[in-house]
């Protein structure tokens, strides 16, 4: 297998299941390798560190994040279990206080503070070297280097045996994400026995993938690609998009002379279908890793204010969907306008190596079958397509 595929963003991402299992496979080899060799005493606990800092954190971030503090807790909480231990002739209870006085201090940073973990690990970390007050003091110790020493294996291997990269993740679901709104917004255009998109699914998927994009903003902030500001900017215009989508879909239907209205006014699909496009087209810049370049048309309602202000029902009274219909589409083009400026701002999303890599993978060809609507041009640009059936 080519060393640059090896490194390309996408195939981890892609077998990111496979390559953490393999990863988690060779931090607990490496362990095991080196307390073996050494013939480190207690060693059991390194094997443990490594599995609970790699076990279930797939990326650098997370990985680097957990690592750092459980080694921040391990060290503080061992220094001052020594301390603790090395006070000469203590007077009976003075050890326990002291040592419960710490315990209690942890345990309410853990929900003061972000160090939360940090502050578990140190209370552990305390109670491994103070033990019941007469704990041999050789065995904490070596309790405590084992706990660094597989910490330290596990947070190495992460990073240099193909890195999953959470801000990558990121990158991938949210162009499927995308993905996902220019077909619902396409779709809602046609009568529901034309459409062959499952609405209903499409907007569960598009849920499920915001809230984890929502589970890697720690992570992603601890890879130092990407701030929190900004990632909250991105997921918030996210889930107001697929809300006015979902309100579109509903609007749209709620009777059928407002309907009947809308589909009269002319230009007004044409406009959609274009708003579609760039939908795909930022899906497809941010997947292939392209500097963003989409400008998103405004969306013009004074061509159509007269149709939809006069709109009457058989009854004679005023249809207020068109006019609602209307807004939903003129504030969709403008939250999809302010997320591809956002985009742009952002000077860690582009990816050469990702780009570099593009055509050896489906991330362009398959681009080119998948144009949203009618008058979708077959470049590279434009045009979305569906992760939610990769691996």
């Amino acid at each position: 297998m080519s060393p640059l595929r090896l490194r390309d963003p996408y195939f981890n991402y892609r077998y990111r299941h496979y390559l953490h299992v393999l990863r988690t496979s060779l931090a607990l080899a490496a362990t095991f390798l080196i307390v073996s060799l050494v013939q480190i005493p207690h060693s059991s606990w390194a094997l443990v560190s490594t599995l609970v800092v790699v076990g279930n954190l797939p990326h650098i971030g997370s990985v680097l994040d957990k690592g750092g503090q459980r080694l921040l807790g391990t060290i503080l909480g061992a220094t001052w279990g020594i301390v603790l231990m090395l006070i000469p002739d203590p007077p009976v209870g003075v050890v326990p206080i002291w040592t419960l006085i710490s315990i209690a201090i942890a345990t309410y940073a853990t929900f003061a503070t972000r160090y939360g973990y940090s502050a578990l690990i140190f209370g552990i970390s305390v109670l491994l070297v103070v033990g019941s007050g007469d704990h041999d003091l050789a065995i904490a110790l070596w309790r405590a280097f084992n706990v660094l020493l597989g910490t330290l294996v596990g947070i190495l291997v992460t990073v240099l045996v193909l890195p999953q990269k959470a801000t990558d993740v990121l990158r991938f679901l949210l162009a499927d994400n995308l993905d996902k709104l220019a077909r619902l917004y396409h779709a809602h255009t046609s009568a529901p026995a034309e459409s062959d998109v499952d609405t209903r699914d499409l907007l569960k998927t598009t849920t499920a993938q915001l809230v984890e994009q929502r589970k890697l903003v720690d992570a992603i902030h601890s890879e130092r690609r990407l701030g929190r500001k900004e990632l909250d900017s991105l997921l918030s215009l996210q889930r107001r998009m697929l809300s006015t989508i979902e309100l579109l879909l509903e609007t749209h239907w709620t009777t059928r002379a407002g309907h009947d209205r809308i589909d009269a006014m002319q230009g007004l699909r044409e406009s959609q279908h274009r708003l579609a496009r760039v939908l795909g087209t930022l899906a497809f810049q941010v997947r292939t890793g392209q500097p963003i370049e989409v400008e998103v048309e405004r969306f013009d309602l004074e061509q159509y204010a007269t149709q939809a202000t006069s709109a009457r029902g058989e009854d004679g009274r005023m249809l207020f969907s068109p006019s609602g219909y209307l807004w939903l589409n003129r504030e969709l083009a403008r939250l999809t306008r302010e997320l591809s400026l956002r985009l742009g701002r952002l000077r860690r999303l582009p990816s050469k190596r990702l780009r570099r890599r593009a055509s050896h993978h489906t991330l362009v060809s398959d681009a080119r079958r998948l144009a949203v609507g009618p008058g979708a041009r077959n470049s590279d640009k434009g045009v979305p397509r569906d992760d939610s059936q990769r691996p």
